[in-house]
């Protein structure tokens, strides 16, 4: 049974009642779209609901795979204990740079260690970690290597999250591009590995839990 449509009024009536965006989140989004950065980064919802999970597991330690600017890192780093950590990883030393500067700006730098680089690569000088939660946000033809190279990372009780899973409904059309085909490839592998319990929530492009037994 399909539930209720989400009409644009529907949508400002959740966000007016539930999201509180604070001026420095605000001025992230402002800025990344003057300085021409692709306006990408999870929307308001999809950051409160990041940081609720974190505060629902008890986590300490969270890994990101995609920074941008750093909105999404915010969010989550705002969520964690006094001395929980986010490492974050991303590909392009200009997003990499505007993120450092917003980290600063809201006080949390001391709580975000950002790796600049490939995430492939990142992720095997990262192997030997622990994390209690793991945030897929890159690209969408990795998402699939990203969750092997991860799921020995997380532990028991802990989170697999990946964004954009409906990919704007391109999953379901007969010619799906090359990051749809890697969206959909991760859901039916994520849908079926018995190591974990997943859950596609339909929430803004689509988000894909994975609870790790």
């Amino acid at each position: 049974m399909k539930g209720v449509p989400l009409t644009e009024e529907l949508y400002k009536y959740i966000t007016d009642t539930f999201i509180h965006e604070d001026e420095i989140l605000k001025q992230i989004v402002i800025d990344t779209e003057a300085k021409k950065i692709p306006l990408i980064q999870v929307s308001p919802e999809t950051g409160k609901l990041l940081g609720m999970f974190i505060k629902m597991i008890g986590a300490k330690s969270v890994l990101e795979i995609g920074t941008l600017t750093g909105y999404s890192t915010i969010w989550m780093a705002r969520a964690l204990p006094p001395e929980g950590k986010v490492v974050t990883l991303e590909l392009t030393k200009a997003h990499a740079d505007e993120a450092l500067s917003n980290y600063k700006k809201a006080g949390l730098d001391g709580k975000i260690e950002l790796i600049l680089g490939k995430a492939i690569e990142s992720l095997d000088t990262l192997s030997s970690r622990k994390f209690d939660l793991v945030f897929i946000d890159a690209d969408k033809e990795n998402c699939v290597n990203y969750f092997n190279k991860v799921i020995h990372m997380v532990r028991s009780g802990g989170l697999i999250i990946t964004d954009n899973t409906l990919r704007r409904g391109e999953v379901i059309e007969l010619n799906p591009g090359p990051g749809a085909q890697g969206i959909i490839a991760y859901n039916k592998l994520v849908a079926n590995d018995s190591r974990i319990e997943s859950l596609l929530v339909p929430i803004d492009d689509g988000i894909t839990l994975s609870y790790v037994k």
